[in-house]
C-alpha cells in the first residue's frame, strides 16, 4: 500500500478541521453588538457566545459598539479584515429599518451577508405601571383624551420600535410625541420611572420587567398572541393590523467574506443553535428559535423582503427623524 505524503496528509488533517475548530481562523472571534448592555441584541450575543466558544474551541468576546443606529458597530465590522474573526451580531432592524431614515454610510443589501438565522424576537406595546390604562384599547382611549400632552419611547430612531408608534399615531388619529433613546436599556428605564409613559419594546428586554410588574403590558404589536401571554389580545385585534412587528436575530459578516468561510461559520452556528443549552435560554428571556437551516441565499432573501417592506412602511407613513 503506498504511502501518502505528508504534506498531503497535513493538507487532509487540515480540510477536516476547518468544518469545527478552525473555521473562524486562529484569532479571538468578535462579535460586534450594535447597541448597549442590557438591549436585546447584547442579550442574544450573550446567549451565543459561551456555546460558540465552545463550539470553535476558541475565545469568543462580545464586544459592544452602541450609536448611528447601529452603523457605528457595522462600519467597525466591514473595517475589519474578513477572515471570520470579526462578526456582526444584531437583530435585523439594524439592516432593515434603519437606513430607510438615517445615512449610515453603507449598503446594508450589498455590503452585508447574513450568515446565522437564529432567533426571534417580537414586539409588545408596554406602560409604566402608573399609566391609569390597563390595557391597548383603554391606552389609546387615554392618549385621544389627553391630546399634546403624552409621548412613547423608542430604543432608536428608525427602527419599528419608532415604525410602531409612528403607524399607532395615524391609525388611530392619536398624536403621542416620540422621544427615541440609544438602545433598549435607557428607554425602559424611563418608563419604568414613569418619565414617558408608553414604548413599543422587544418581548426580550420586555419581559423580565413585565414579570416584576415593573412596567405593563398593554397589547401584542405582532400578527397573533404570544404563548407567554395568551390573555393579551393583538394590535390587529384592536384594529390596527398594520402595528405588526418582529426581528429576526441572528450573526452577518462582510460580504468580501470568502463563500467557503461564510459555509464554515454558518455550520458551526446552525449546531449551536441546535444545542438544548441554547434553546432553553432562548425559552427564558422570551427569544423563539428559528427552526429549520436557511440556506446563505434564503436568509440573503429573507433580508431583502424585511427590508422593502420596511421601506414601504416609510413611505406609506412619512416616517421620519425627529
Amino acid at each position: 500500500m503506498q504511502r501518502m505524503p505528508p504534506w498531503t496528509a497535513i493538507a487532509l488533517a487540515a480540510s477536516l478541521l476547518a468544518g469545527g475548530a478552525h473555521a473562524f481562523g486562529d484569532k479571538p472571534v468578535r462579535l460586534i453588538v450594535p447597541a448597549p448592555p442590557g438591549g436585546t441584541i447584547d442579550v442574544f450575543a450573550r446567549i451565543i457566545s459561551d456555546q460558540l466558544a465552545q463550539e470553535i474551541r476558541q475565545p469568543v468576546i462580545v464586544e459592544n459598539r452602541p450609536g448611528a443606529g447601529g452603523a457605528i458597530a457595522v462600519k467597525h465590522m466591514l473595517s475589519q479584515p474578513a477572515d471570520g474573526s470579526t462578526l456582526l451580531v444584531t437583530v435585523t432592524n439594524i439592516l432593515t429599518e434603519v437606513p430607510h431614515v438615517l445615512k449610515v454610510g453603507f449598503d446594508p443589501m450589498k455590503d452585508v451577508r447574513p450568515v446565522a438565522q437564529m432567533a426571534r424576537s417580537v414586539m409588545l406595546f408596554i406602560a409604566s405601571p402608573q399609566f391609569p390604562a390597563r390595557d391597548g384599547a383603554e391606552a389609546i382611549a387615554y392618549v385621544k383624551a389627553h391630546p399634546g400632552t403624552l409621548s412613547f419611547a423608542s430604543y432608536s430612531q428608525g427602527t419599528a420600535s419608532q415604525y410602531a408608534g409612528a403607524i399607532l399615531n395615524r391609525r388611530a388619529h392619536l398624536d403621542m410625541e416620540h422621544v427615541a433613546f440609544p438602545g433598549s436599556a435607557p428607554a425602559l428605564a424611563q418608563v419604568m420611572g414613569n418619565q414617558i409613559p408608553l414604548m413599543f419594546d422587544g418581548s426580550v428586554t420586555s419581559k423580565p420587567l413585565i414579570a416584576g410588574g415593573k412596567v405593563r403590558l398593554l397589547a401584542v404589536a405582532y400578527k397573533s398572541r404570544l404563548p407567554d401571554y395568551p390573555q393579551v389580545p393583538t394590535l390587529a385585534e384592536l384594529g390596527y393590523p398594520e402595528v405588526d412587528f418582529s426581528n429576526w436575530s441572528g450573526v452577518f459578516a462582510s460580504a468580501q467574506t470568502p463563500r467557503p468561510l461564510l459555509e464554515k461559520i454558518h455550520g458551526a452556528l446552525a449546531r449551536v443553535n441546535a444545542r438544548k443549552a441554547v434553546r432553553e435560554r432562548y425559552a427564558g428571556t422570551g427569544f423563539e428559535p428559528v427552526e429549520g437551516d436557511r440556506s446563505l441565499e434564503q436568509m440573503s432573501t429573507d433580508l431583502r423582503a424585511e427590508f422593502e417592506r420596511n421601506a414601504e412602511i416609510v413611505r406609506n407613513f412619512d416616517i421620519r427623524l425627529n
